[in-house]
């Protein structure tokens, strides 16, 4: 045991235990955003079909591997497309010559990475952009998006563990999971939404996402504990935080990041979370069923495991106390 070891012996692995943590977990988080790129990115060509056949052959020439094309007849359904959340943007060939439609509500890194990329096939006119779907006016690029979705997947992590340390009771666990959850969407909402504005579409639907997200997350963390004890809740947090949310693609799109990586963060509550929250912030709920599925998932499997898990918390016992010495008679 690491206790019967000298001190030194234990500084000297703790260390070393800690640099080894480190060394994985910083390409972890580091390397999904150093290597961001379009990777099979859905986006439409919409025009006369000669010419919009002889567009999509330049943008894969271009790009092999990087957009996942599909022609369309006009700008209408190519905008269809985009609040449907089929595709990231669409370059549209009408009577004025090529303009890029895009959904910066969706990414907007990807609106801005494909914005730069369509120069090159404007010839000698810059490329007119139209945001079909924009992103919140106080939060044009989405930084603030990004940055508040965090909070919620920490505090979610934070909830599970202190449930299954210090609530004994099954009912007493699921009614925390669940309060939570409904106080997490009401919160959520307010702050997201009415404070920051970094949400704009309708509250009783983002209110929804928040909370299913909040109680997957955390009812998942709390499910894993009350099932293996302590080994339970540090898997949990690995689903939830420290793999889930480097592979979320929160920031930028699953499309970005290096595959297969960049699809399973979206089998994770992180990520299916971000996408759930934009879809039905933005576009009233449109490409959310994947998403919805996996955290309806997440959540029953959690409640379940707390239901059939340990009644008692996992914490560590206190030691026994220490009996004095019996008295010596002479």
């Amino acid at each position: 045991m690491l206790r019967s070891r000298s001190p030194w012996t234990l500084a000297a692995l703790l260390a070393a235990l800690a640099v080894a943590v480190q060394a994985l977990l910083v390409p972890l988080f580091a390397a999904p955003a150093a290597r961001l790129a379009p990777r099979d990115l859905p986006v439409a060509v919409a025009g006369p079909a000669p010419a919009a056949a002889e567009l999509s052959g330049r943008l894969a020439a271009a790009r092999p591997g990087a957009f996942a094309l599909r022609t369309l007849p006009d700008a209408a359904a190519a905008d269809r497309a985009l609040r449907d959340r089929q595709v990231y943007a669409a370059f549209v060939l009408g009577p004025d010559g090529l303009a890029l439609h895009t959904a910066p509500a969706a990414s907007p890194t990807v609106a801005a990475l494909l914005t730069e990329a369509s120069a090159q096939f404007g010839g000698d006119r810059p490329v007119p952009v139209v945001p079909v779907v924009p992103a919140a006016p106080d939060d044009p690029r989405g930084a603030g998006f990004a940055a508040g979705f965090l909070p919620l997947a920490l505090t979610s992590l934070l909830v599970g563990v202190l449930l299954t340390l210090l609530v004994a009771g099954r009912r007493a666990r699921l009614a925390g999971l669940v309060g939570y959850a409904v106080l997490a969407a009401g919160a959520g909402t307010l702050v997201l939404h009415d404070w920051l504005g970094v949400l704009a579409g309708d509250r009783l639907r983002e209110a929804a996402a928040i909370g299913l997200f909040a109680l997957a997350a955390a009812a998942t963390v709390a499910g894993l504990g009350a099932l293996l004890g302590t080994p339970g809740l540090g898997l949990g947090a690995l689903l939830v935080f420290l793999v889930g949310n480097p592979l979320a693609g929160v920031a930028a799109a699953p499309e970005l990041l290096p595959q297969p990586w960049g699809e399973v963060g979206q089998w994770l509550p992180v990520g299916a979370g971000a996408t759930l929250l934009r879809s039905a912030s933005f576009f009233a709920g449109a490409g959310a069923g994947h998403a919805l599925a996996v955290l309806t998932g997440y959540a029953v499997v959690g409640l379940a495991l707390v239901v059939a898990g340990r009644r008692a918390p996992v914490a560590v016992a206190a030691p026994a106390p220490v009996r004095p010495p019996a008295e010596i008679t002479v």
